[in-house]
């Protein structure tokens, strides 16, 4: 059974930092690729940061480009979202996504539940 479990989210005021984590079970986690996913009422998700598979190469949305890091502890099956200087527009609902490799059909997407991320004085 796949699972992803996102924590991490919460209150903070502008200019404040949170770590998000992304814990993931019943995938290959090293073979696929992660991303980070916000989504504001009215919106579609909007990809936030993403890492390749193994080694993890990371790109970002320009809005958050120098403020948050994409990374991933193979090991602990686990990718992270490190966000600094937090902006009110960074505000939403943040999923945590994975690209998992299946034989015979490509890669096949997996969402977890989503956490919460307020920015506001």
């Amino acid at each position: 059974q796949v699972q992803l479990v996102e924590s991490g989210g919460g209150l903070v005021q502008p200019g404040g930092s949170l770590r998000l984590s992304c814990a993931a079970s019943g995938i290959p986690f090293s073979e696929s690729a992660m991303g980070w996913y916000r989504q504001v009422p009215g919106n579609q998700r909007e990809l936030v940061a993403g890492i390749t598979s193994y080694a993890g190469n990371p790109n970002y949305a320009d809005s958050v480009k120098g403020r948050f890091t994409i990374s991933r502890d193979n090991a602990k099956n686990t990718a992270y979202l490190e966000m600094n200087s937090l902006k009110p527009e960074d505000t939403g609902v943040y999923y945590c996504k994975a690209n998992v490799p299946v034989p015979l059909q490509g890669f096949v997407p997996y969402w977890g539940q989503g956490t919460q991320v307020t920015v506001s004085a």
